[in-house]
């Protein structure tokens, strides 16, 4: 990975970052706020845009992406790329960690389709996926690089990710209930614990006193 411009948050107080990551595949050039905000991404493949918009609106928060990559190859430098910026953003705008909830989970349906998540912000990257997705693209994304995208942002956010689909029976509705999922999992894990904003210094929130 190369960064070549990086503004990390201060500690776990601005819970913002902005990088661009220039590689021989891909230029992405993007930053974080970790409060509800515009969202605007421009990957030139549709569907990846769709599913990070869709994850960056329900987590609310303010996401500024732009890439352009090699998409004369395929895209899946592209997505993995924009993804792994992201979860780099994540983990920066973090910071220390203190003061969060650390771990989240959620379902979120749409229509037919239903999806369930759980996270943990603990500093410790996993990832299993479960999409169920039968076609081979949705759009210009192939469906493989959908699993590959959310494994690609839970490594650099150093998240441990658990996202499967329960049931559905249309790809676009079962990835995008999927995406929602995390983002609902993600805004619960994000949030500040009521016990540290009632007063005292703000915890990390481990045994072992660090997530760093």
């Amino acid at each position: 990975m190369s960064v070549i411009a990086s503004t990390p948050a201060s500690g776990s107080v601005s819970r913002a970052a902005a990088i661009e990551r220039v590689t021989r595949e891909t230029r992405v050039v993007a930053s974080l706020v970790l409060e509800p905000g515009a969202v605007n991404v421009a990957t030139g493949v549709g569907f990846l845009d769709h599913l990070l918009a869709t994850l960056a609106f329900h987590a609310r928060w303010t996401l500024e992406l732009r890439a352009d990559g090699d998409l004369q190859v395929d895209e899946h430098h592209t997505a993995e790329d924009s993804a792994l910026v992201l979860g780099t953003l994540l983990d920066r705008a973090l910071g220390e960690r203190a003061g969060i909830r650390r771990f989240g989970s959620a379902h979120a349906c749409l229509d037919e389709a239903l999806a369930r998540a759980v996270v943990d912000l603990g500093g410790r990257p996993w990832c299993e996926t479960s999409l169920e997705l039968v076609r081979p693209a949705i759009g210009a994304l192939a469906a493989e690089n959908i699993a590959h995208v959310v494994r690609s942002f839970a490594t650099n956010a150093r998240a441990a990710v658990h996202l499967d689909v329960l049931r559905g029976g249309n790809d676009h509705h079962k990835a995008e209930a999927a995406f929602k999922a995390l983002a609902l999992a993600l805004r619960e894990a994000l949030a500040l614990d009521p016990m540290d904003a009632a007063g005292g210094a703000a915890r990390v929130p481990s045994l072992k006193g660090t997530l760093a």
